[in-house]
């Protein structure tokens, strides 16, 4: 049952791939949760079961999109915190729900569609990954300027993305035989499953240490190089792998050679795997905190553990 003391929550985006956990955190955490979504996404088949199972949980579904401002405007007013989960393609449209929250007034907190690295801790990085991310640090700006009360996440490499392939580009299973590793792998990335995600972001919602603040999920157990991840695949299937490393030089002509959305995904395992984007800086206290040290109950989902389902 929602609780009408905890802070009631609008998932913008919440059928999209991070969003669903979302939805499913707030609801299981009892917020009142409210989902926008399109009419044609209700009437989707593809679409059908999780919008059932968001009804199982006691979401209500409000129809609109980003695109209609006066709705949009009505949506918000009915709900505390807005969370944006919308796609890469429509994450510089954020200005419109931002504007949508100015004109309500109501809005405690707004968390914009992150999820992924800090994007004002990021330098060197290549197009057209550089792009992308300095769309998302406008989107940041913007809040700021409008002085809306916010969260930014950055929940670094989304496991169910990244370990079922072991950053393998293509594979749809961990290497048994060969492993590609980008530079000398040695850079240290972090991987969170995406339902901590979930339950991390809503237990944000309602804390002040957050408000204004940059929320970084760094698992402690979940921080591994190229080369540690491999080394523990090894050591789960008792085999070691032939191990071919990827020079940076080689991996920046084939980010030019490569045509969109792909090179925007190599540009992002630069940044991680090459640059180390993820972890080679310090928390500043004054912008930001670290998840599992404000909510060490979170039992979250290990690296380890995650692998061992491919065993």
């Amino acid at each position: 049952m929602a609780d009408p003391r905890k802070s009631k929550v609008l998932v913008i985006g919440g059928t999209g791939y991070i969003g669903k956990f979302i939805v499913e955190a707030s609801a299981k955490a009892n917020h009142p949760t409210f989902a926008l979504v399109r009419e044609t996404t209700v009437n989707d088949p593809a679409k059908g079961k999780l919008i059932q199972s968001f009804k199982n949980l006691g979401v209500t579904l409000l129809y609109g999109d980003i695109d209609e401002h006066e709705g949009l405007v009505k949506v918000i007013k009915k709900v505390d915190v807005v969370i944006s989960t919308v796609g890469i393609p429509a994450a510089p449209d954020q200005t419109k729900i931002i504007a949508a929250i100015k004109e309500a007034g109501n809005v405690k907190r707004f968390f914009p569609s992150e999820f992924g690295s800090d994007v004002d801790l990021i330098h060197d990085i290549v197009e057209p990954a550089k792009s992308f991310f300095a769309s998302k640090a406008q989107i940041r700006r913007a809040i700021e300027a409008e002085g809306i009360p916010y969260t930014y996440v950055t929940s670094n490499c989304f496991a169910g993305y990244f370990l079922p392939s072991l950053v393998q580009p293509n594979a749809t299973s961990p290497p048994r035989d060969k492993v590609f590793i980008l530079g000398d792998g040695n850079p240290k990335a972090i991987f969170v499953k995406e339902e901590d995600i979930g339950t991390y972001t809503i237990r944000a919602v309602d804390d002040s240490r957050t408000l204004n603040k940059v929320l970084y999920l760094k698992p402690p157990r979940n921080i591994y190089s190229m080369n540690e991840l491999v080394a523990l695949w090894e050591k789960k299937i008792g085999k070691l792998l032939e191990k071919v490393y990827v020079p940076e030089q080689k991996l920046l002509d084939d980010i030019i050679a490569t045509p969109f959305p792909e090179n925007l995904i190599m540009g992002i395992y630069h940044s991680v795997f090459v640059k180390g984007d993820l972890t080679n800086f310090d928390i500043e206290p004054s912008l930001g905190v670290e998840a599992s040290e404000l909510y060490p109950d979170v039992d979250y989902t290990t690296v380890e553990d995650y692998l061992q389902q491919f065993v």
